[in-house]
């Protein structure tokens, strides 16, 4: 699955609209505290529906960050997606109690709004998506059968960091390239992954995961 230098060049023309930094979809490094995203405006309402993306092999849902007083909502949803674990890519807006209440894992893998993720994080995320989509420690998911699992990851408006590291997903498990795990994340959620991430990921240089198909590189 080479690159289209067509299918980028028309991607770019998309990007020149998006603004903002790799990294988390505000763009703007703006960040709410925990305790002011308790008691937010829209805080009884869910500001972007969660994204389902699926492949053969993979199941994700890209969110925007739950509030406290929201959580609930966005619990419903992720039963209803079949979500095992959830992945926070920003700083915390809700406790996790409450994930683990209803049988979700939370795991932490923040990183700097503006930046690529760093080469821990990208093991981190990696490793979970292998275990889940294609065996070993089961963790959270374990005990749930032949039920499809979903890895759900949010970010701050889940336009940035989320969705590259779905993308990366793609290109590690799935043998997809940069532009066409862009384009099938952007067909999905629209204003997804700027121009500034969409560089990065086609420089990304995968590696070759035990679990899945992966384009045998390593990380430079």
């Amino acid at each position: 699955m080479a690159n289209s230098s067509n299918a980028a060049s028309a991607m770019m023309s998309v990007d020149a609209n998006n603004n903002g930094a790799t990294g988390g979809g505000t763009g703007n490094g703006n960040r709410s505290s925990m305790n002011n995203s308790m008691g937010g405006a829209s805080a009884m309402s869910i500001s972007s529906k969660p994204t389902p993306i699926t492949t053969q092999h993979l199941r994700f849902l890209i969110m925007d960050a739950p509030r406290q007083t929201n959580l609930h909502l966005y619990i419903k949803e992720c039963r209803r997606n079949h979500v095992t674990d959830i992945v926070r890519v920003c700083e915390p807006t809700y406790l996790g109690s409450e994930l683990t209440s209803a049988g979700i894992q939370l795991h932490e893998m923040a990183y700097e709004d503006g930046h690529s993720p760093p080469e821990p994080i990208l093991n981190q995320w990696l490793t979970l998506v292998e275990e889940r989509f294609f065996g070993g420690s089961l963790g959270a998911s374990a005990g749930r059968g032949n039920e499809q699992k979903t890895i759900a990851v949010h970010c701050v408006a889940g336009l940035g960091r989320a969705p590259v590291l779905v993308a990366i997903a793609l290109m590690e498990f799935e043998r997809m390239d940069a532009v066409e795990a862009v384009m099938m994340i952007r067909s999905q959620r629209r204003g997804a992954i700027n121009e500034k991430q969409l560089r990065y990921l086609e420089g990304y240089k995968c590696q070759k995961r035990n679990g899945g198909n992966g384009c045998g590189c390593v990380i430079l």
